[in-house]
């Protein structure tokens, strides 16, 4: 099995000969992936100094900030500051076909690997900071009506990505959306199906039509609304907190329906920089969320740096899950 046969079989819980893998050379890896060009009328500003730290401004009008230079920063300021600019706002443009051909250029160079393209956002993340997160908080309150004209504006965009990616070597898109808190999500559940359930299921849909498998990526707790994220057609959730959840607990009631992607714990295991628990949490990953003939993905969180990491805990976790989820690990383990 060459890498991207490993991952529809795990995808598609037909038995991978190994688990599929994300990780850093030396170790495996068997993902492209891509992202959309920018919009060229919509540069945006880059990183830059100021007096107080870091600000950019990026392709949507929205303005970061950060206090040092290498975290990805929030939005300070959103591009719609108040909703009578929306009237008048001109979302960039995903509509040419230039601005995919990086991403075929990247595919067809790599025709053993599985290809992930990288959307900019779904449309919680991106209206969240185009509004900046605690006034769209409120929005979906006190402005339903706004936010709802917000988000359909977005998913058409998603939805235009979505038909130009699929003229690529493609095999998926993927996207943040980052849901929950450390104990719940951000709004109630009843309310996330309401308003934004309608939308995963369309675009969801849209891309399975095109035969593009779906990967979302979230951190903190989203725990109720799996089940509807399986319904939708999520085909793969990364998190980067599994023990949030619980890793038997993701195992017992979503193990078979979904296909977890993780690295080991980047809140709890990796900072206790104890290897012994480093490699029984990977070990527990494949034995439990792997069992079902695929089903999980080793992943590898990139931005050390970021979390207060040395290399050397999380290159530890790359030596077991290559150590358990190898060929002839994982077929004993199926077994």
């Amino acid at each position: 099995m060459n890498s991207r046969e490993i991952v529809e079989a795990a995808l598609n819980f037909a038995g991978p000969e190994r688990i599929p893998m994300s990780l850093p050379e030396p170790y495996p890896n068997d993902f492209v992936g891509a992202g959309i060009a920018r919009d060229p009328e919509r540069p945006g500003v880059p990183w830059h100094r100021t007096e107080t730290g870091w600000a950019m401004i990026d392709e949507w009008g929205n303005t970061w900030n950060r206090l040092e230079g290498f975290s990805k920063g929030e939005v300070a300021k959103g591009v719609l500051a108040d909703w009578s600019d929306f009237d008048t706002y001109q979302f960039p443009c995903y509509d040419h076909p230039e601005q995919y051909l990086g991403m075929q250029v990247r595919f067809a160079s790599t025709p053993d690997k599985y290809h992930i393209a990288h959307l900019p956002g779904f449309p919680f993340s991106i209206a969240r900071k185009m509004r900046r997160m605690e006034l769209f908080l409120m929005d979906l309150h006190l402005e339903r009506d706004r936010v709802m004209e917000l988000l359909s504006a977005i998913e058409d965009l998603l939805a235009t990505m979505i038909h130009h990616i699929a003229a690529t070597d493609a095999d998926a898109i993927m996207f943040a959306e980052d849901w929950g808190t450390q104990d719940r999500l951000l709004i109630h559940p009843q309310m996330w199906r309401e308003i934004f359930k309608p939308g995963f299921d369309r675009l969801c849909s849209l891309a399975h039509s095109h035969g593009l498998k779906v990967f979302m990526h979230s951190c903190g707790y989203i725990y109720d609304i799996i089940p509807d994220l399986i319904e939708v057609g999520v085909d793969v959730l990364q998190f980067d907190q599994p023990r949030l959840h619980g890793i038997s607990n993701l195992a017992r009631d979503f193990g078979g329906k979904v296909t977890f992607w993780c690295p080991v714990d980047i809140q709890t295991t990796l900072q206790t920089k104890d290897l012994h628990l480093i490699e029984q949490d990977a070990k527990q990953m494949i034995e439990e969320l792997g069992r079902f003939n695929g089903g999980f993905i080793a992943g590898y969180y990139s931005g050390n740096e970021a979390i207060g990491l040395e290399r050397q805990a999380q290159d530890f976790a790359c030596r077991a899950f290559v150590k358990y989820g190898s060929e002839k690990e994982y077929q004993v383990r199926l077994e």
